[in-house]
C-alpha cells in the first residue's frame, strides 16, 4: 500500500480502541508491512442563529444536569431583567421585595408572549425574585468564572481552535445564598450601600456575612498560577481584611520568565524573587487592607515547627494551589487531622476541577486517587523511541548523566572517604556504572583546555548517532524478523538509520557548540561561541571508524532491561575501582555539576537538549520538535492558561462564600470538572465521607479516639493505654504503630513485651523510633489494631494521644 504514502487526507472511521478504517483499499498494492499514521484534524464549518432568532428559538450549553430547567428560566428572567431596566432605569433594588414583585410580573408577560419553542411550562417565581434580589450584585468569583469562559470564547473566535458554545449558556450559583431563612436574614436594610468598595457584595449577603468574609484566617498554599488568581479574588471579596482576619501564603519558588503568561500578579522585574512575596505585595496594592503574610516554606514534615498546633487551630479554612500530587496529599492529611475545611483545585491546559473537603460531611481528596502517570518504558527510551516525547526524555536524561550526576560523583569520591563503601553497596550494576562514570570524569575524558571539550563532544555525536546506531541494525537488521516471522522493525518499533556528521548542519553544529561548553563548565574551562574557531578545529579532527561488534546484548524488552540491571559483574568491578587514582591525588580538582535550567536562553542547557533530541529523532525518521515545544516537554511545563485558571479560581471562591456562611447541607456544596476546548461543565455534590462500624459506634475519616496522655502531671505507660481501651471501648489491641514504628504487638517475646508494657508512652516511642519527640509536638497519632470482646478483628479510628 505505498500509494498511502504521502497521501492527501483520509477519512478513518474509528472501529474499536485500538482500530480504525481507512475506507476503500481495493485500488491499493498489497499491504507488505509497518506504516505509521497521522492524525490530521480537519476544520469543521458551524452556523449560528442570530441573536434574535436565537432569543425566540434558543440553544443551551448545560452546565448543572442537577439544574436541568434553569437554563430555560433564567433565559426568561434576563430578558425580564434587562426589560425591567429600560423601564425604570435601574435595576431592583437589593432585597426590595416590591421591585422584586415588579420583575415577576414582567417576567411573566414576556413568558405569555413567548413562542412555544421558548416559553417555559411553568415558571420558577421564587428564581425571578432571587433575580431581582441580586441583580445589583457583582461578585469576584463570577466576574473571574464568567470571564475565563467569555475570553476563552474569543479565542476561539480568532484562532479557530477548539469548539465553540452552542449558543447560550447560563450559571448561577444560588447555593451560596443562607441554606435556611435567607429571606429573613437578608433584608434591605442589611443589604443596602455601606459606601464600601464591596457594596455589591453586600448587595448579595449582606453586611454581616460581609465582615465573616473579612474576619477569616486562611492559609493558601502555592502562589503560581492559581494561587495568583486566589489572592486576587480574595483581595477583591474582602477576605481578610478586617480585625482578626490574616491570609498565610506560602511558596519556595523562585519566578522564572515562563512564569509571566500565566501567573499575573509578576511582572519581567520581578523575575529572581520569590512568588509569596511578590504576589502578596501584589495584591496589598489592589487592597491595601488585606492581612497577609508571605513565606518561603515548603509544606511537609519538615515545617512541621512552624505549621504547628497552633497555627493549624486557629484557621478557617485551607486552599491548595499545588503543581504535585504529594503536597496535595500531604495537605489533606494534615487538614482531615486538624479538621479544617480544603479548597482542592487544579488546572491543565483548558481543563481543571475543583474539589471541596469539609470535616464530617465529604471524603479527603486523598480518599480517591487517579491512576499513576505511565513512565516511558526503558526499553523505547534506549533503542526504539517513536515519539518526539521519548527522544526529548532521553536527551534530559544524556544532560543529567554527562554534566550532572558524574560531576556530583566524582565531587563525592574525592571529599567523602565513605563514598566506595556506599557506592559498593548500591544494587545490581549500579557500583560499575557509577565508578566508571567517575572514572571518566577524573580520568578519562577530563579535558585540560577548550578545544579537548570539542573533540569529546564530536566524538560523543559520533558514538550516540553513529555508531550505537550502526550496533543496534547489526544486531537487528532491517529486515530481521521475530520468532514468530513478523517483521521486528514494526509496530510502534522504527527502523532506524545512522547519521553521517556535517559541519554546514546547523543541528550537528549545535550539538558539538553546546555540548563543548557544558563539559568546559563543569571542569570550569572557559568556553567559546565562535563557530568558525570550533569548525577549525573540527576540520583537524581525525574521528575513528566504527565496526560493529558481535556478542553485543541489547535489551528489546523493560524485563531484559531489569534484567541486565539486576546483575553485576565483580570482576568488573574490581577492576574498575582498582584503576581509579586515589582520591588524595584529586585534591583541589572538583567539579561543577550542572542543574538543568530551561529558562536561561545563554547556558546552553536547552541548544543541548534540543539539538540531542533532534538529532536522535532523525536517527528514528521522527518529526523534530523547536526550541519552544521541546522547552514545554523537556521543561516538564504543565500547560495552563490564564483563562482556566481564571474560571477555576471563580468555582474556588464560590464554594469559599457557602463555607464562610456555615452550609452545612451536602448538596449545597459542588465539585467542579471543566473542560474550555470542548466545551464542557460538569458538578456534581461532593462524595459524603464514607463510614465504618466497631459495636453500635459508625465513624468516618474525620473521627477519632482522644486519648488525654498525661494528667496530674503523670503520664500513661503503655499498659495503663491498653487497659484503657479494653476498660472504656471493650476494644483489646493486638498491635500499635506510630509512624513507621512499631510500638505493641501480642507476638512481640516476652522480655521485650515486659519492658515496653511499664514504659510511659512517650518513651516507647522515643525507644522505637530512635528519635526524639520534637517542643512543637503536642499530641502523637497512633495506628491500633483491635479485637472485639468476641475477637474478631475490627476497623477503628487512629488514635489521637495528647502530650502536652
Amino acid at each position: 500500500m505505498t500509494e498511502l504514502n504521502g497521501c492527501e487526507a483520509r477519512k478513518v472511521k474509528v472501529m474499536g480502541p485500538y482500530t480504525f478504517s481507512i475506507g476503500d483499499t481495493s485500488d491499493l498494492s498489497d499491504y507488505v508491512r509497518g506504516g505509521i499514521a497521522m492524525q490530521v484534524k480537519q476544520p469543521k464549518a458551524l452556523n449560528f442563529k442570530s441573536l434574535g432568532k436565537s432569543l425566540t428559538d434558543p440553544e443551551y450549553l448545560m452546565t448543572d444536569f442537577a439544574k436541568f430547567d434553569r437554563p430555560a428560566q433564567l433565559h426568561l428572567g434576563f430578558q425580564a431583567l434587562h426589560n425591567y431596566v429600560q423601564q425604570n432605569g435601574t435595576p431592583p433594588k437589593p432585597r426590595s421585595q416590591d421591585d422584586a414583585d415588579k420583575l415577576v410580573a414582567v417576567a411573566k408577560e414576556l413568558n405569555a408572549a413567548c413562542p412555544d419553542s421558548a416559553k417555559v411550562a411553568e415558571m420558577d417565581e421564587n428564581l425571578m425574585k432571587q433575580l431581582a434580589f441580586s441583580a445589583q450584585g457583582d461578585l469576584s468569583p463570577m466576574n473571574a468564572f464568567i470571564g475565563g469562559v467569555t475570553a476563552q470564547e474569543v479565542m476561539k473566535a480568532c484562532s479557530g481552535k477548539f469548539h465553540p458554545i452552542v449558543q447560550w449558556l447560563y450559571f448561577d450559583a444560588l447555593e451560596c445564598l443562607p441554606e435556611e431563612n435567607a429571606d429573613s436574614d437578608l433584608t434591605e436594610e442589611s443589604c443596602k450601600p455601606q459606601n464600601s468598595r464591596y457594596d455589591s457584595q453586600i448587595a448579595v449577603f449582606g453586611a454581616d456575612f460581609q465582615k465573616k468574609l473579612e474576619a477569616q484566617n486562611y492559609f493558601l498554599v502555592g502562589a503560581g498560577a492559581i494561587g495568583c488568581e486566589l489572592l486576587k479574588n480574595f483581595a477583591m471579596m474582602g477576605l481578610s481584611c478586617g480585625e482578626g482576619g490574616m491570609v498565610t501564603v506560602t511558596d519556595m519558588d523562585i519566578i522564572e520568565k515562563s512564569n509571566l503568561n500565566r501567573q499575573f500578579l509578576f511582572r519581567s522585574w520581578d523575575v529572581g524573587k520569590f512568588k509569596s512575596d511578590t504576589a502578596a505585595a501584589a495584591v496589598k496594592k489592589m487592597n491595601p487592607d488585606m492581612n497577609i503574610t508571605a513565606h518561603q516554606n515548603r509544606v511537609g514534615p519538615e515545617t512541621e515547627n512552624i505549621y504547628h498546633d497552633e497555627f493549624f487551630e486557629a484557621l478557617d479554612g485551607v486552599a491548595n494551589a499545588l503543581d504535585n500530587v504529594d503536597a496535595r496529599m500531604y495537605q489533606d492529611r494534615r487538614c482531615v487531622y486538624y479538621r479544617k475545611p480544603l479548597l482542592e483545585s487544579g488546572t491543565l491546559g483548558t481543563k481543571g476541577n475543583v474539589q471541596v473537603v469539609l470535616p464530617y460531611l465529604t471524603e479527603s481528596y486523598s480518599s480517591s486517587q487517579d491512576p499513576p502517570e505511565k513512565s516511558i518504558p526503558i526499553c523505547t527510551l534506549k533503542n526504539f523511541p517513536n515519539a518526539i516525547e521519548h527522544t526529548l526524555q532521553w536527551a534530559r536524561d544524556e544532560f543529567e548523566g554527562l554534566f550532572k550526576q558524574p560531576a556530583e560523583n566524582a565531587n563525592l569520591y574525592i571529599t567523602d572517604p565513605k563514598f566506595m563503601e556506599r557506592t559498593i553497596k548500591l544494587p545490581g550494576v549500579q557500583p560499575v556504572e557509577v565508578l566508571e562514570a567517575v572514572k571518566r570524569a577524573l580520568v578519562d575524558d577530563r579535558p585540560a583546555k577548550f578545544e579537548e571539550c570539542v573533540k569529546w563532544a564530536r566524538l560523543h555525536w559520533q558514538q550516540q548517532y553513529h555508531n550505537q546506531i550502526k550496533q543496534l541494525l547489526y544486531n537487528f537488521p532491517a529486515d530481521q524478523l521475530t520468532t514468530s516471522g513478523a517483521p521486528f522493525w514494526s509496530g510502534p518499533k522504527r527502523c532506524p538509520h545512522p547519521l553521517v556528521f556535517d559541519i554546514n548542519n546547523k543541528t550537528h553544529m549545535d550539538y558539538v557548540v553546546s555540548g563543548a561548553n557544558l563539559l568546559a563548565q563543569c571542569y570550569s574551562l572557559k568556553g567559546s561561541e565562535d563557530r568558525k574557531y570550533i569548525t577549525d578545529l573540527l576540520n583537524k579532527l581525525t574521528v575513528p571508524e566504527f565496526k560493529p561488534r558481535s556478542g553485543v546484548k541489547i535489551d528489546v524488552t523493560d524485563a531484559e532491561a531489569q534484567a541486565s540491571a539486576s546483575s553485576c559483574d565483580d570482576d568488573q568491578l574490581e577492576t574498575v575501582r582498582n584503576s581509579l587514582p586515589a582520591p588524595e591525588s584529586f585534591k583541589g580538582s572538583q567539579m561543577s555539576p550542572l542543574e538543568f535550567e530551561k529558562d536561561d536562553d545563554t547556558n546552553f542547557h536547552m541548544d543541548f537538549i534540543v539539538a540531542a533530541s533532534n538529532l536522535r529523532a532523525e536517527n528514528y525518521d521522527i518529526t523534530p520538535a523547536d526550541r519552544h515545544k521541546s522547552k514545554l516537554i523537556a521543561g516538564k511545563i504543565i500547560p495552563a492558561i490564564a483563562t482556566t485558571t481564571s474560571l477555576i479560581t471563580g468555582l474556588v471562591c464560590l464554594e469559599l462564600y457557602k463555607i464562610v456562611s456555615g452550609a452545612k447541607k451536602l448538596e449545597t456544596y459542588k465539585n467542579g470538572f471543566v473542560n474550555l476546548a470542548l466545551p464542557f461543565f460538569g458538578f456534581s455534590e461532593p462524595i459524603a465521607a464514607p463510614s465504618n462500624k466497631y459495636y453500635d459506634k459508625e465513624f468516618t475519616l474525620w473521627d477519632r479516639f482522644e486519648v488525654q496522655g498525661v494528667q496530674n502531671g503523670n503520664e500513661m505507660t503503655l499498659k495503663e493505654f491498653i487497659d484503657y481501651f479494653q476498660n472504656e471501648h471493650k476494644l483489646e489491641i493486638t498491635m500499635l504503630s506510630q509512624g513507621v514504628s512499631m510500638i505493641y504487638s501480642f507476638f512481640m517475646p516476652k522480655s521485650k513485651l515486659d519492658e515496653r508494657l511499664s514504659m510511659k508512652m512517650s518513651e516507647a516511642v522515643m525507644k522505637v523510633s530512635k528519635k526524639k519527640i520534637k517542643s512543637h509536638v503536642k499530641a502523637l497519632v497512633l495506628e491500633i489494631c483491635c479485637n472485639d470482646e468476641e475477637g474478631e478483628d475490627v476497623e477503628v479510628p487512629y488514635v489521637r494521644y495528647t502530650l502536652r
